[in-house]
């Protein structure tokens, strides 16, 4: 098996009480996540809690956006923490964290790190394409439309 890191970050004027709203609360993901516009007929269902830890976020989609749940396994002031499952196109158990940073100007440095490892296809694809290639552009692009949601609704 070969592990894999993907990490990108961004800087957000917000407060991190702001962001990690944005984060915690799964229903909230349709406001800024980068996959929401990839199948209009995405079906989500929500289990557990608002938000916090043990609220729970699954999908099925198209072939494009397949199937999974994520469930919040750890929620702290300046950290987010999920159990990512995918189901197709391909099985998948990875962790991600959100780290809410506070800097100096009052903004926020948002970290969004996914950690896993890859077995079968996804290993041999992984040798051609790289993941964090794959993946960095939907963080880049997640991250972006978080900055502007968070930046819109905390003015």
């Amino acid at each position: 098996m070969a592990e894999f890191e993907v990490v990108r970050q961004a800087v957000i004027s917000a407060e991190p009480s702001r962001i990690h709203g944005l984060i915690d609360n799964l229903h909230e993901w349709t406001k800024w996540s980068p996959w929401e516009d990839i199948d209009p007929q995405l079906q989500r269902t929500y289990s557990g809690p608002e938000a916090g830890v043990g609220a729970k976020y699954g999908w099925i989609g198209d072939r494009k956006v397949g199937s999974g749940n994520m469930e919040i396994i750890a929620s702290a002031e300046r950290e987010v923490g999920i159990r990512l499952i995918f189901e197709k196109p391909w099985k998948a158990t990875n962790q991600v964290v959100f780290e809410l940073n506070p800097t100096e100007s009052g903004a926020t440095e948002v970290v969004w790190r996914m950690t896993g490892e890859q077995r079968g296809l996804m290993r041999v694809l992984s040798k051609v394409i790289p993941t964090d290639r794959i993946v960095g552009k939907d963080f880049e692009k997640g991250l972006a439309r978080l900055k502007a949601v968070a930046e819109a609704n905390g003015r």
